[in-house]
């Protein structure tokens, strides 16, 4: 193995990189949506639990159920989040791969596809959940007095 690196090899694998970086960075902002509808679960969850004993009964059960729901949905964006960050950290192997496949003679071409593969296999799965969280969300929804 070589390791006097020419600079247009480099260069030729830094384009390359260019694409997964920009999915990286449009990963990285589906994580921040993610993580503040988990915060809105949490904190929403926090707030019926403090204030449970001060609820008639009617009113707890409501509270009750609506707890469960809320676990329910913070239990689907973890795993959406899991499913995302996953993902990202296979974009990263496929761009340090590249970089690896760039100055060596090694034919890593097979790698790279398949760590692609999986790495949007996973974000679409993650999506897919994130979405199911959402309709979650919106059939529990409810407007006006009970």
């Amino acid at each position: 193995m070589q390791f006097l690196i020419n600079i247009e090899d480099v260069a030729h694998v830094i384009q390359l990189a260019v694409a997964p970086v920009f999915l990286l960075t449009s990963i990285g902002a589906v994580l921040s949506v993610m993580t503040v509808r988990l915060s809105r679960c949490i904190d929403r969850a926090r707030y019926l639990e403090d204030n449970l004993e001060r609820l008639d009964q009617k009113m707890r059960q409501f509270a009750h159920v609506e707890l469960r729901i809320l676990w329910r949905r913070a239990r689907m964006i973890g795993a959406a989040l899991t499913l995302c960050t996953i993902s990202a950290l296979l974009i990263c192997t496929v761009v340090g791969i590249l970089f690896v496949g760039g100055i060596s003679d090694a034919q890593l071409g097979t790698a790279i596809a398949l760590l692609f593969i999986a790495a949007m296999a996973t974000l679409m799965l993650a999506l897919l959940v994130f979405l199911v969280e959402i309709y979650i969300g919106i059939a529990t929804l409810r407007v006006g007095p009970r």
